[in-house]
C-alpha cells in the first residue's frame, strides 16, 4: 500500500498551514489577476476597436451553368450564358464536371485595383477571359498559376488593374465535393484585412486546439491515462475538421501539404474523426453505458466507424461523401439517443458538458451536410468556424476536468475510508524504507511489537525479529512465487519469543507489508506436529512415530550399522483399569515409560503402540547390548512398585527382542517382534525371547508374513490346487471311496506350502471367505463332472473355516454355488470345526438346516478338541463326529483316552450320528478302532492324500493300502464283513455311506 495515498489534505487546509505573507501572495495570483483579466477582456470586447473585422462584401451576381459534356468553347458558354439568369450562388451538388460563370465588374478608376474572389475550398481549377474568350486573363489550379490568378484563402483570387469602363469576365472551374459558387469583389485594402483575419483565425485555432492538445497528452503521459490521449487525438481531429471547413486543410503547420493526397488524407481524416469520437464517448462514459445498455446500438456505433474506415480507404472522394453523410446521421443519432438516457441517468456536470460539446459539434457537422444537399448554410464565415471548434474542444475539456474532479473526489474518499481502516485494522501494517527503518505503522503493529518506554516510533526491522529476518523479508518481497513468510521474533529474559506471519510486496522504492502474530497458532501447529508422532498421555512416540524413527534406521542400515527392534507387553495390566479405573492404569504407563526412558541411552527410542504395548528402538546398538538393555528394562519395570496415591501396584511385562536385518520392511520387523513376545508371554522364567538374523523361527515368521502378503487382497492367489485323502469305511473297506478335499499351494520354489499355513495366513489377512468360495465351486463342478465315475463315492468332505461361517456375504455365495450342482450336493460333506459351532449356536444351527435341506451333510470336525458342552449336540442335527486326532494318536499309550473315544463313538451312535476317526498311523490303531465301533478311518496308514486323477482311477479307499498288516486286516473283513454289525443297506437314510 503505497504511502502517498495518506496524503490527500485539502487545498483549504493547505492554505490555512500557510504564513500570512505567503497567503496573500497566493490569493493574488490565484483569485484577483484572473478576475482582473476577465474583466478587462470584457470591457475591451465592449469598448476598444479591432484591427480585424472587415465584413465580407455581398456576393456578386453572376450567371453560371453546367458543361456535362465539356464541349462548350469561351465563346458558345459566353453565348450559352446570356440566357441564364442572375444568381448570388450556385451549389454543385457534388458534380466534378466543369462549371461556366459570367460576371460584370464594375468601372474602378479611383479605386485602385479590384480583387475577385471565388471562396470556394472545393474550387480545383478556375480560368477567366475577358469578354466572350477574347483575352485571357489567368489559369490557375491547386499546383500552379498562369497569368492574374492565383491561389489565396480558401478558393482563387483575380486581380483586374483598374478599369473606366465596367468588365465582363467570363470563367471555367472545376469542383470537387459539395462546392458553392460565389463570388466577392473587393478593393485591394479590404481584401488585405480579410486575409489578415482569415490567417488570424487559423492561427488562433491551430495554435489553441494544438496548446490544448500538447497538454492533454503530457497529462496523458505523466498519468499514464489511455483515455487522455484517447481525447488527445479527438482534438487533434477537431482541428483538422475545422481546417477543412475554413478551407485551409491543405497546410500542416508550416507544411504545405501535396495536393494529390488531400482527397485521401480528408477521407481517412473524417472517419478517423468519427471512430475517435464514439471511442472517446464510449470511454468516457463507460460506467453509465453498462447502466443504461443499449449494447446493440453502441455495437452500431463501431460498426458504423469501421464502415467509415473501410469505405475512406476504397471509395472515391465524391463516393465516399454520401456514405459519410449518412454514417454521420446514424452516429449522430444514437449518440444524441444515448446522450440523452445518460443525461436522465446520470445528470452530472460532465456529462451536460460533453452534451454541449457534441451539440457543438453536431451542429457543425450538420451545417456542413445541410449546406452541400440543400444549399443552406449557417456558419459561413470564418470567425463563426474558428468559434464554434475552439468552443466545442473546451466544452469538451470541460467534461474532462469535471470527470477528473469526480475521479478526484472519490480517490480523496477512497483515501479516507483507507486511512480509516488503516488505523483501525487489527493487523499490523507498515511501510519500511531501504535501508530496513519504520516509515509508517498503524497502531496495531505498534501494539504487536509495542513502543519504546520513551513512547517514540518504531526503530528498525532487525530491532524486533531474529537474525536473518531482513533477509527474508526481501527475498519474499522479490520472489515470483508466495510474498508471505514466517518470523520468529527476538526472544526475551525467559527464553520465549512470538512468532508472526509477514505478508509483504515491494512498491515505489519501498516495502509495504503487513505483519500478524501467530504465536498461539504457531504453538498450536508445534503441538499438533508434536501429537502426530507422539502420544499424548505418555508423551512417547506413538506408532507413526516410531514407524518413521524404524524406517529411518533401516535406511540408515545399508551402512552395515546394527539395529535391534524390541517388543514390550504388560501382563494382565487390563486388571489395573478394571479394578482401580483408567486413571491409576494412565499413572503407572506414565511412570513405567519414565523408568524405560531412564534405561535408553543414545540413539534409542521408545514408542506406545496400544494400550499396553510398546515398541523399543536400539540404533547403533548390537542384538548383546539391546539384549542387556531390555532384561534391565524387564527388571525395573516387573519388580519395583509403581504409587499412585495410597495404593502400590505391581506390573510385569514381556519383551519379545529381534536383530532386524538391512532390508526389512517396517511391518515385517514390527511383527517378527510382536511374534517374539507371545513366545515370551509363555515363558515364565525369563520373559525375554531374543531372534537374531539366522534364527530359523525368525525366517519362518518371515514366510509366514510373506505367505499373508501373497493371499492377501480380493483376487487368488496362484498355485492353488486341491488334493483328496480317501477315508475308508471299516464295515466295508473295498466297497466305498469316499475322501476329503485338501487345499493346497504351491510356491514359487514349486514346493507345496502345507495346508495349516495356508489356512492361518488366509485367515490372518481377511481373505479365507474368497480361498473358501474357490475350493467349494472347484469341488462341485469336479463332482459334477466325474459323478459318473465315482459309483462308490457317499460323501465328500470340505472343510470351511470359522471366519467364512460368520461371514454373511459368503453364505448366501455358498448357497448360490450349491443351487448351481444341485444333483451333487448329497455328495457333499462340509465340516465345521467344534469351535466355530459353538460360537454362535443358533446361527450355525440355521446353517446346517439349510444345508440339511438341499441334501448336503454335515460332520462336526475336531470333535472333544475344545471345551465341549454335550448338550450342544441337542441343537445341531449334524451327520458325522470327527473325534479330534491326539485322542487316536496316544490311544494305545493312555488308557484315559480310549475310554474317552468310546464315550464318543457311543454318544455318536446314539444320536443317529457316524463316527469318523482321523491321524490314523498303524493297523493295531485301526484294529482297536474297530473293536470300538468307529464307522470310518483317515490316516497315511491308509492313503496319503491324492490327486483327483489318482482317485478317479481308484477302485475303493482300500485299493490305497500298501502297508501289508493293514491288508490282511481288510482282507479278513471281507471274509468276515457282516460279523462286525449291521450293514451299509441297513444305514439310516441321513448317515454316510
Amino acid at each position: 500500500m503505497s504511502m502517498w495515498l495518506f496524503h490527500a489534505d485539502t487545498p483549504k487546509s493547505r492554505i490555512n498551514t500557510l504564513r500570512p505573507q505567503d497567503r496573500v501572495g497566493f490569493y493574488f495570483s490565484v483569485v484577483l489577476v484572473p478576475v482582473l483579466i476577465i474583466v478587462f477582456t470584457i470591457i475591451a470586447f465592449a469598448r476598444l476597436d479591432s484591427r480585424f473585422g472587415e465584413a465580407s462584401p455581398t456576393p456578386s451576381p453572376f450567371r453560371v451553368l453546367s458543361d456535362p459534356a465539356q464541349s462548350f468553347s469561351p465563346a458558345q458558354a459566353f453565348q450559352a450564358l446570356a440566357g441564364e439568369p442572375l444568381r448570388a450562388y450556385r451549389d454543385t451538388q457534388l458534380l466534378e464536371t466543369p462549371f461556366w460563370f459570367s460576371f460584370l465588374v464594375p468601372a474602378t478608376i479611383d479605386s485602385g485595383q479590384t480583387e475577385i474572389e471565388l471562396p470556394s475550398r472545393h474550387a480545383q481549377q478556375v480560368s477567366c477571359w475577358e469578354g466572350a474568350g477574347k483575352r485571357l486573363l489567368g489559369a490557375a489550379s491547386r499546383d500552379e498559376v498562369v497569368g492574374q490568378i492565383r491561389a489565396e484563402k480558401t478558393g482563387f483570387l483575380l486581380s483586374l488593374v483598374p478599369s473606366a469602363q465596367p468588365l465582363t469576365v467570363l470563367c471555367r472551374g472545376t469542383f470537387s465535393g459539395p462546392a458553392r459558387i460565389s463570388i466577392r469583389q473587393w478593393s485591394s485594402l479590404a481584401f488585405e484585412r480579410s486575409e489578415a483575419e482569415f490567417y488570424r483565425g487559423i492561427g488562433l485555432l491551430e495554435g489553441g486546439l494544438l496548446t490544448l492538445t500538447l497538454f492533454v497528452l503530457v497529462a496523458a503521459i505523466i498519468n499514464r491515462e489511455w483515455m487522455y490521449v484517447l481525447f488527445a487525438v479527438w482534438l487533434l481531429g477537431n482541428l483538422r475538421l475545422s481546417a477543412n471547413a475554413m478551407g485551409w486543410d491543405a497546410h500542416w503547420l508550416i507544411w504545405m501539404i501535396p495536393n494529390q493526397w488531400l482527397p485521401l488524407l480528408r477521407q481517412f481524416t473524417f472517419a478517423t474523426y468519427y471512430v475517435v469520437t464514439f471511442a472517446l464517448f464510449g470511454r468516457l462514459f463507460r460506467a453509465e453505458l453498462k447502466q443504461i445498455g443499449f449494447v446493440v446500438l453502441q455495437n452500431i456505433l463501431h460498426g458504423v466507424g469501421l464502415i467509415l474506415l473501410v469505405a475512406a480507404l476504397l471509395l472515391p472522394y465524391g463516393r465516399f461523401l454520401p456514405v459519410l453523410w449518412i454514417g454521420t446521421i446514424i452516429g449522430t443519432t444514437i449518440l444524441v439517443f444515448l446522450l440523452a438516457h445518460i443525461v436522465w441517468k446520470a445528470r452530472s456536470r460532465a456529462v451536460f458538458w460533453y452534451c454541449a460539446s457534441m451539440f457543438v459539434v453536431v451542429f457543425t457537422r450538420v451545417d456542413e451536410v445541410v449546406a452541400a444537399a440543400f444549399g443552406i448554410k449557417a456558419l459561413d464565415e470564418v470567425s463563426n468556424t474558428v468559434i464554434a471548434a475552439l468552443l466545442s474542444s473546451l466544452m469538451a475539456s470541460f467534461a474532462f476536468a469535471e470527470q477528473m474532479r469526480a475521479g478526484k473526489r472519490e480517490l480523496a474518499n477512497v483515501q479516507a475510508e483507507l486511512r480509516t481502516t488503516y488505523e483501525v485494522t487489527p493487523i499490523g501494517l507498515f511501510t519500511l524504507a531501504a535501508d530496513g527503518s519504520f516509515v509508517r505503522t498503524n497502531p496495531a503493529l505498534e501494539k504487536i511489537l509495542g513502543r519504546d518506554a520513551s513512547g517514540q516510533l518504531l526503530k528498525k526491522w532487525d530491532d524486533y525479529f531474529e537474525r536473518g529476518a531482513r533477509e527474508k523479508l526481501l527475498h519474499i518481497v522479490s520472489a515470483g512465487g508466495s510474498n508471505e513468510a514466517e518470523l520468529r521474533g527476538i526472544a526475551n529474559e525467559d527464553g520465549e519469543a512470538s512468532f508472526y506471519l509477514v505478508t509483504a510486496t515491494f512498491a515505489n522504492g519501498r516495502i509495504e507489508g503487513s505483519l500478524q502474530d501467530i504465536t498461539d497458532r504457531s504453538q498450536t501447529v508445534q503441538r499438533l506436529r508434536f501429537f502426530a508422532e507422539h502420544d499424548p498421555l505418555t508423551a512417547v512416540l506413538n506408532r507413526r512415530g516410531i514407524e518413521i524413527m524404524l524406517e529411518q534406521a533401516i535406511e540408515r542400515q545399508a551402512d552395515d550399522r546394527p539395529l535391534a527392534l524390541a517388543y514390550l507387553d504388560l501382563d494382565r495390566f487390563k486388571l489395573i483399569n478394571d479394578l482401580f479405573g483408567h486413571h491409576s492404569g494412565d499413572e503407572v504407563l506414565k511412570q513405567l515409560c519414565q523408568r524405560v526412558q531412564e534405561l535408553l541411552t543414545g540413539d534409542s527410542y521408545i514408542g506406545r503402540i496400544g494400550g499396553d504395548e510398546f515398541i523399543l528402538l536400539f540404533r547403533d546398538k548390537d542384538i548383546g547390548a539391546a539384549t542387556d538393555i531390555c532384561r534391565a528394562i524387564v527388571q525395573k519395570i516387573s519388580y519395583q512398585s509403581y504409587h499412585i496415591g495410597a495404593r502400590a501396584f505391581q506390573v510385569k511385562g514381556s519383551i519379545g527382542l529381534i536383530e532386524v536385518d538391512a532390508g526389512m520392511r517396517v511391518q515385517d520387523a514390527i511383527s517378527a517382534a510382536d511374534r517374539a513376545c507371545r513366545e515370551a508371554k509363555k515363558a515364565h522364567d525369563e520373559h525375554i525371547v531374543v531372534y537374531q538374523k539366522n534364527a530359523p523361527v525368525f525366517r519362518e515368521r518371515l514366510e509366514e508374513l510373506s505367505l499373508i502378503e501373497r493371499l492377501g487382497g480380493e483376487f487368488l492367489p496362484a498355485g492353488l490346487f486341491v488334493e483328496m485323502q480317501p477315508i475308508m469305511s471299516l464295515r466295508e473297506p473295498e466297497a466305498s471311496l469316499n475322501f476329503e478335499v485338501l487345499l493346497r499351494l504351491r510356491d514359487a520354489d514349486n514346493k507345496v506350502v502345507p495346508a495349516t499355513k495356508v489356512v492361518a495366513a488366509a485367515e490372518e489377512n481377511g481373505n479365507i471367505a474368497v480361498i473358501d468360495r474357490w475350493v467349494m465351486s472347484t469341488v462341485l463342478e469336479w463332482l459334477a463332472q466325474h459323478q459318473s465315475q465315482l459309483p462308490l463315492t457317499k460323501f465328500v468332505c470340505v472343510n470351511l473355516s470359522g471366519a467364512s461361517l460368520n461371514d454373511e456375504r459368503f453364505i448366501q455365495d455358498l448357497f448360490v454355488i450349491l443351487g448351481k450342482h444341485p444333483q451333487v450336493v448329497p455328495m457333499l460333506c462340509i465340516e465345521i470345526t467344534e469351535s466355530v459351532a459353538l460360537h454362535d449356536l443358533e446361527h450355525t444351527s440355521r446353517i446346517i438346516q439349510r444345508l440339511q435341506a438341499l441334501g448336503a451333510k454335515i460332520a462336526l470336525d475336531d470333535f472333544g478338541a475344545g471345551y465341549t458342552s454335550f448338550t450342544y449336540l441337542k441343537s445341531l442335527s449334524a451327520d458325522a463326529l470327527k473325534i479330534d486326532g491326539a485322542f487316536i494318536q496316544s490311544m494305545n499309550t493312555h488308557p484315559a483316552n480310549e475310554a474317552i473315544v468310546e464315550a464318543i463313538v457311543e454318544l455318536a451312535r446314539n444320536l443317529g450320528m457316524k463316527s469318523i476317526a482321523e491321524w490314523v498311523e498303524d493297523c493295531a490303531m485301526i484294529e482297536a478302532l474297530a473293536k470300538l465301533g468307529v464307522d470310518y478311518v483317515q490316516g497315511y496308514v491308509v492313503a496319503k492324500p491324492q490327486s483327483p486323477q489318482a482317485i478317479l482311477a481308484a477302485s475303493s479307499a482300500a485299493s490305497f493300502i500298501t502297508d501289508p498288516a493293514l491288508a490282511r486286516f481288510v482282507s479278513s473283513r471281507r471274509i468276515d464283513g457282516q460279523s462286525w454289525g449291521e450293514s451299509d443297506a441297513d444305514l439310516p437314510a441321513t448317515g454316510l455311506h
